[in-house]
């Protein structure tokens, strides 16, 4: 365990408990865990999650802008907990699947990473996960669910100890995010 493990941990666990409570905070402290985490995965051969946090910081940005715009809005509040349709689900879980074979095909024919499909698949279902939670979406929690049940045992077979188990209490948030997002999408107008 490194102190840029531990930075790493720390700060993205913030980021997550704030996610599951609605807040807006939850992107800014993400931002900078995202960058303790590229770091760290770089150091391990975790190719496709270096090029996750990239990501995961582009979009944290888009994400901290789009609530903080309807945080803004005179009368609106926060923007409001919706559910999407199985449909529009299903061909975003499909496309993962296919990056996710095509991604860990290519790390594995053209790099010398450690875990090429599991790795991908992480990073697949990261973005789909991702791109959910910026549209408040119930949604993002279950593919949370699918990302950390895949994590946990990647991140313990890097020696990668405290983030394995912290993967483990963000599964265990996961639940408790889909389980409060549920309710407040039942309270949405």
């Amino acid at each position: 365990m490194t102190p840029l493990e531990i930075a790493a941990n720390a700060t993205t666990a913030l980021s997550i408990a704030l996610a599951a409570r609605n807040h807006v905070g939850t992107w800014p402290v993400g931002i900078v865990g995202c960058v303790l985490f590229a770091g760290l995965f770089h150091q391990q051969r975790l190719y496709a999650d270096v090029l996750l946090q990239l990501f995961f910081i582009a979009t944290s940005l888009l994400g901290w802008r789009a609530w903080r715009a309807w945080a803004d809005a005179p009368g609106v509040g926060v923007r409001p907990v919706t559910s999407i349709a199985w449909s529009r689900l299903e061909w975003r879980l499909a496309v993962a699947v296919i990056v996710t074979v095509a991604y860990g095909s290519a790390l594995q024919a053209w790099t010398d990473a450690v875990a090429p499909y599991p790795d991908s698949a992480v990073l697949a279902f990261s973005v789909v996960a991702q791109l959910l939670l910026m549209g408040r979406h119930v949604q993002t929690w279950p593919v949370w669910i699918i990302v950390n049940t895949i994590a946990v045992p990647l991140f313990a077979s890097r020696g990668l100890w405290l983030t394995a188990a912290l993967y483990a209490v963000y599964w265990c948030n996961a639940w408790y995010g889909w389980w409060s997002w549920q309710r407040l999408a039942r309270k949405a107008p």
